[in-house]
């Protein structure tokens, strides 16, 4: 009882809470005018009581289901317990058949026991009968002796099909028991089912009936949010008149600020791409500052994704691919042995061992990459972090056909500088973090080796200072550039869309 007391005032107090929430996020709403799913306000504002309503219904009802077990057996398993009363059901009818058929079974012995019987008497007498005319004549003994044999013989068979009937009125009576000891359980189980239906139904039909009042009260204050909500959107009418003509104010206004946006826009993206140009440089900065402590602390000599070996390899014969890879894989070996041996080892035993694992098939797969006769730079690199007296290391590979990656006069990356507001340092810092930029795109696009700047920086970065407005600074492919690498980069400075001086 207790426990129905507690769960009264918590789903009370929860239905409190959501209809207060739902109540202020009604009026908040009806105020702001917001739309959801491009209804209008009003019609917004009463989605949103309608939603409350669903809230406190189904917190209801997920706080009856939580706390009562009963109360959801009885309404999710209703269902198999009447299949299984109908089953129970089914199996008494059957075993009512069968005890009706075993009763006839039963009645039809017994009336096979009573006509052995009216036999056995009719026997009798004529034995009677036999032994009276034996005393009054000795002329009949013989032809009596012969009839008393014929009626022993059918006497003994009568006494046998008796004694069979008796032994199947006792099987049939001890089936009888059986049969009434299973039908006594099954009512017994079925008078169980019974009560617990009703008395899952009477505590389903109580939770109903005081969830039933709950949402009455509910909708009953619903109606009356509805009527202070149609009040106010009066109010909201009169104010949309006030809005429509400040409108009209408005649009001149934002044709005038479109406009700057516009320009705002275009200088935001230009930013957006540097801001992401930066991050990618703050993440390998953080990158290597981690390798710089790992050298520090063990010895790092070789880390993840480092480029052990790489060569441009082109096969006339797919025959000579496998040897190809694996004069690359003996060029890695050797790299590996060179770095990860300790200072002042012996050279010449290092160059005999093997230390980098290869498979067979990490051998054939590479090999059919490159066996089509095109020029294919391929790469290898470390799979891990290794320190110095490693004596066995893994590997991965990457084979990609040599193509142009960049166009002469394509553009990598771009900036401003204003000398006049800007010191020489950060100018300079603006300058490394284009060559960066430029750096980082040449690593996405496959070349590892670092980018070159043609002609001279100092130069470049003086004629620069010179200048006492905004430059737009863009770091262009000097020539077409292939996968190989590697990357020369030549730095312009542009003033109103035209190249006024360049390294």
């Amino acid at each position: 009882m207790t426990t129905a007391f507690i769960l009264i005032t918590a789903i009370l107090i929860l239905g409190g809470f959501i209809a207060t929430v739902g109540d202020r996020i009604g009026t908040r709403v009806g105020k702001k005018r917001l739309s959801l799913f491009n209804l209008r306000p009003k019609k917004t504002a009463v989605l949103v009581t309608i939603l409350t309503g669903i809230g406190i219904s189904a917190s209801t009802l997920a706080s009856l289901f939580l706390v009562d077990d009963g109360l959801r057996k009885g309404v999710f398993e209703l269902e198999d317990i009447q299949k299984d009363l109908r089953l129970k059901r089914e199996q008494l009818q059957g075993a009512t058949a069968n005890l009706t058929i075993t009763k006839n079974e039963l009645e039809e012995a017994r009336k096979q026991q009573a006509q052995a019987q009216k036999d056995l008497l009719i026997i009798n007498r004529s034995l009677q009968a036999a032994n009276t005319k034996q005393r009054q004549t000795q002329a009949q003994l013989n032809q009596t002796i012969k009839q008393q044999a014929r009626t022993q013989a059918l006497l003994q068979g009568t006494q046998s099909k008796l004694n069979q009937v008796a032994i199947r009125y006792k099987k049939a009576i001890d089936e009888l028991q059986s049969i009434i000891d299973e039908r006594n359980s099954q009512i017994k189980e079925i008078k169980q089912l019974r009560a617990e239906r009703q008395r899952l139904y009477l505590e389903a039909k109580k939770s109903l009936a005081e969830a039933e009042a709950a949402i009455n009260k509910r909708d009953r204050e619903l109606e009356k949010r509805q009527e202070a909500i149609d009040k106010r959107d009066e109010k909201i009418a009169q104010l949309d008149k006030q809005i429509q003509e400040r409108n009209s104010e408005i649009t001149a206004r934002e044709k005038m600020i479109a406009q700057r946006q516009k320009v705002i826009n275009e200088k935001q993206a230009r930013l957006s791409d540097l801001e992401r140009q930066q991050a990618s440089l703050e993440q390998q900065l953080a990158k290597l500052g981690q390798s710089n402590r790992d050298l520090r602390l063990g010895k790092l000599a070789l880390v993840r994704g480092q480029v052990i070996a790489e060569a441009v390899v082109r096969v006339e014969k797919p025959e000579a691919a496998k040897q190809a890879v694996i004069k690359l894989l003996q060029e890695a070996n050797r790299s590996a042995l060179q770095q990860l041996s300790e200072p002042g080892s012996n050279s010449s035993k290092n160059d005999e061992k093997s230390i980098l694992f290869a498979t067979a098939q990490q051998i054939q797969q590479l090999s059919k990459q490159i066996d089509d006769g095109r020029e294919y730079v391929v790469r290898i690199f470390s799979a891990g972090n290794y320190v110095r007296g490693e004596q066995r290391i893994e590997f991965f590979a990457d084979s990609a056909p040599n193509e142009i990656v960049f166009q002469r006069g394509e553009v990598l990356a771009t900036t401003t500088a204003d000398p006049q507001t800007m010191t020489p340092d950060q100018v300079r810092q603006r300058l490394e973090l284009v060559i960066s930029a430029s750096q980082f795109r040449a690593r996405n696009a496959g070349i590892l080796k670092s980018i070159q700047i043609e002609g001279t920086f100092i130069r470049f970065l003086a004629l620069l200072r010179q200048y006492n407005q905004s430059l737009e600074i863009k770091a262009v492919a000097a020539q077409d550039t292939y996968r190989a690498g590697p990357l020369k980069v030549k730095l312009v400075a542009i003033l109103n869309g035209q190249i006024i001086f360049s390294t």
